[in-house]
This record gives structure tokens, C-alpha cells and sequence, in this order.
């Protein structure tokens, strides 16, 4: 067995999730139909492929812990010209994905990962474009809003191809799918 590269986020759901991920196409975002509109919980971290069944039984015990919080997204930031990155804003439940990714990235737990910047949760729309690109996707998307419940998370792989690809989910409050039958039915479809 190899490695493989996971990440943890919380989905932004339809219609959002969607509308979101085309905006940030139109901006020139190469990227952005192989990831899927999201909040990270964990970066992307390569860790071994024989260690997934304990990072599955990690993510469910946080998962089990965690209740349903309100999640509203509203205007857009940028992360410029520390990272060419421009998001949109999480204005509520930001502290207690503050606390998720800290209770995921736990360092005795199977993915501990040391951050490269500060946590700051957010919604990506647009990485590593060129700067007119950036400035447009922060001008249009500066009355962007969007609300939901948010009701737990999930875990994704990336591919060879780039594409992340969800794993499993895990919702809040202790609804455990067996790690097994979600391995047996994720075949190879993309999440876009």
C-alpha cells in the first residue's frame, strides 16, 4: 500500500455549492470543477493508505460529538498578496468550524497536520489566477449570500487526476455508516 491525499471539509450544499463552483470557473479558476465547493477542515495531507480506516474512526468520533450548527456565508475576503487566493466570507459558524478542524487535525490523533498559515474558514472562489481575474471575483461576489444548517462533514481523496473525490460522510450526532460499504459504493465517480 502507498499514500494517498485526503482532505476534510464541510460541502456548501445545493444550490449554492454548485452556483458557487461555476463562478469560480467563468473567473478562470482551471481547478475548479475538480474541487468540490467546500469549507476545509483539513488541508490537503498525505498520510499512508493503510491508515484510513483509523482516520475514518477518528473523523466519527468527532463527528459523533458535533451537533448541527448555522452556517451563512456573506461578501468576500482575500488572502492577497500572502496567497493568491479570493474567498467567500464565513460570517457565522466560523468559531465552531474553528473547533472542528482542531478536534480533526488533533495531534494524537491519525492526521495531525501543522497548519502553513493561521485556520480561517472560508470559501474559495477563485486560486491562483491572474489579478484582474482575482479583482473581478472579489467585486462580483461582494454581495454574495448564502445560509444553511450545517450538519456535519465529509472526507475526499485526490485522485491522480487532480479531482477530489468524497469518501465518506460523516454527519453530526453519531449516524455511523459502516467504513466498509461507503468504500464499496465510492467506486470512482467524481464529485463536481
Amino acid at each position: 500500500m502507498g499514500t494517498v491525499t485526503i482532505g476534510v471539509s464541510i460541502a456548501v450544499p445545493e444550490p449554492h455549492g454548485s452556483e458557487l463552483q461555476q463562478l469560480r470557473a467563468g473567473f478562470g479558476d482551471a481547478a475548479a470543477h475538480g474541487i468540490p465547493t467546500h469549507v476545509t477542515l483539513l488541508p490537503p495531507t498525505e498520510v499512508d493508505e493503510a491508515s484510513l480506516p483509523a482516520v475514518e474512526a477518528h473523523l466519527a468520533e468527532v463527528a459523533a460529538a458535533g451537533r448541527a450548527f448555522p452556517m451563512r456565508l456573506s461578501g468576500t475576503g482575500t488572502f492577497r498578496p500572502v496567497s493568491p487566493v479570493v474567498f467567500v466570507r464565513v460570517v457565522e459558524g466560523a468559531e465552531a468550524c474553528t473547533l472542528l478542524q482542531q478536534q480533526v487535525r488533533d495531534p494524537a490523533g491519525p492526521a495531525p497536520r501543522e497548519l502553513q498559515f493561521p485556520y480561517h474558514p472560508h470559501v474559495t472562489v477563485a486560486h491562483g489566477i491572474d489579478d484582474a481575474a482575482m479583482d473581478r471575483a472579489f467585486e462580483e461576489l461582494a454581495g454574495y449570500e448564502a445560509e444553511w444548517p450545517c450538519t456535519g462533514f465529509a472526507l475526499y481523496e485526490q485522485g491522480a487526476d487532480g479531482v477530489w473525490r468524497k469518501l465518506r460522510e460523516f454527519p453530526f450526532g453519531g449516524s455511523v455508516v459502516p467504513p466498509q460499504a461507503e468504500r464499496a459504493e465510492r467506486g470512482s465517480v467524481p464529485i463536481v
